[in-house]
């Protein structure tokens, strides 16, 4: 039998906030390590077309001034995946600079493995040629274009960089891009534990308490041996339940039984899940299918233009109650005094609407869209190839945001707009472009390593 290995996993995202004596309560339980993830790409493109965090540095320092000595004093190692949200180089630099203060302000000292996870668009082409990228669910096929447009580009490393990191004797990882639960997984593969629970309690413990019924409270402890995984909550107030364990498979996951890996894949249709107690769910019967060929899911951002946006609030039961019909008027008429007033192509430009109180989150799917609302917000967003275009548009669109009739016939009415001056500067803006993934030889390959000691 394989001794267990103890994850202490304190919160969902870096930066979100978790109370300290959870950490300290995961440590007197006998954690093995400390994984908590940096990143996600709820936010959208943005945070990877910028190599920006989503964070306030603030926010990710606090929470490191916790993790980092709590590593220390356990002498147990610390991992950090997707760094910087997008995890771009510029995010696990980013992170390493926050690490680096933190360990000179308490005078100790840590080895540090950065693992890069950004790509460089010239060797993903040449990979392409290669016939080593190919799409994933709908995508399409993968243009050399679409490539070079790409601000930054992105892989998603599995558990072996990170393995590779600590069997080196790291003791803080700060890692690029990653799957959310490679950072999880890592330690239990490593001791020899059987992959199915590892990935699958990995999988569970992604998003610290989310897996609880008290999301809020703070972390989990996962307890991993040879049969499967334990799973509880950090804080004393907080209960897992088979319902808040079983129900996290369905969390950002297509399938609810299987979840994709660059080593493989995790079946969890034969898993079952009992209550311990209270506090506590059991779960087995979960397996994992390597693959013969290994691969390395791509993201990537690239720019769509400059935006600026319009804000108003309409009140008016008139045309709330005819509210797509001013809409289109609104529309309308940019559309067909733009071009001549800018010399602008339509392909050079786009207004979109969106009416918050009444169907801008589910559109047509809107199942109470025919009833008037009492009031909305209307944005309307100028996309345009550079920001004085677009700021300029917004301008030309100003008029009509607070004063424009239904008809000819109705009389001349008056909104309100959110702020003064009424045009919002949003800047850049990018989108999604990569759904694709590399066949690779070695999950490994991709990605790049550099080791430092911090501290006094």
């Amino acid at each position: 039998m394989t001794d267990p290995i103890r994850v202490l996993f304190p919160v969902g995202m870096l930066g979100g906030g978790f109370p300290p004596e959870t950490v300290a309560r995961g440590i007197e339980l006998g954690a093995d390590i400390i994984a908590v993830d940096g990143g996600s790409t709820d936010s959208g493109p943005h945070y990877l077309g910028t190599a920006t965090a989503k964070t306030a540095r603030a926010a990710v320092d606090r929470d490191l001034r916790v993790l980092v000595p709590a590593a220390h004093d356990a002498g147990i190692p610390l991992v950090v995946g997707s760094c910087g949200t997008s995890g771009t180089d510029a995010g696990v630099d980013w992170v390493h600079d926050i690490v680096e203060g933190i360990c000179t302000d308490l005078g100790i000292t840590r080895k540090v493995t950065r693992i890069y996870a950004e790509q460089d668009p010239a060797q993903l082409v040449e990979l392409l040629a290669q016939d080593r990228i190919h799409p994933l669910g709908t995508a399409g096929e993968l243009k050399p274009e679409t490539l070079e447009r790409c601000r930054h580009i992105v892989g998603l490393m599995g558990a072996e960089p990170f393995a590779d990191a600590l069997r080196d004797g790291a003791d803080i990882v700060l890692a690029g891009r990653s799957t959310d639960t490679a950072l999880a997984a890592v330690l239990p593969l490593m001791h020899g534990l059987p992959a199915g629970p590892a990935w699958h309690a990995a999988k569970i413990a992604e998003c610290g308490g989310l897996c609880t019924e008290n999301p809020r409270s703070g972390g989990v402890l996962l307890t991993v041996d040879d049969n499967g995984f334990t799973v509880e909550p950090l804080a004393a107030e907080a209960r897992c339940s088979v319902r808040s364990v079983a129900a996290h498979m369905l969390y950002e996951n297509a399938d609810p039984f299987r979840l994709r890996e660059p080593a493989g894949t995790l079946d969890a249709s034969g898993a079952v899940y009992t209550a311990l107690d209270e506090r506590r769910v059991r779960v087995e019967g979960v397996t994992f299918e390597p693959v013969a060929q290994q691969t390395i899911k791509l993201e990537g951002a690239a720019s769509v233009g400059f935006q600026s946006q319009l804000i108003t609030g309409i009140r008016d039961p008139e045309i709330l109650g005819r509210l797509d019909e001013w809409c289109g008027v609104l529309i309308a008429y940019l559309d067909k005094h733009v071009p001549s007033t800018f010399g602008l192509n339509p392909d050079e430009y786009h207004f979109s609407l969106r009416r918050f109180g009444h169907d801008a989150v589910l559109g047509e799917a809107e199942p109470e869209r025919d009833i008037p609302p009492r009031e909305v917000g209307i944005v309307l967003t100028v996309t345009a190839p550079d920001q004085a275009t677009a700021g300029d548009l917004a301008k030309f669109a100003n008029p009509l945001m607070l004063h424009l009739p239904i008809d000819d016939d109705s009389p001349f009415p008056t909104f309100a707009f959110i702020s003064s001056p009424a045009e919002i500067t949003r800047g850049e803006v990018f989108e999604f472009v990569l759904q694709h993934a590399v066949d690779v030889a070695d999950e490994r390959d991709l990605f790049r390593t550099v080791r430092t000691v911090v501290g006094q």
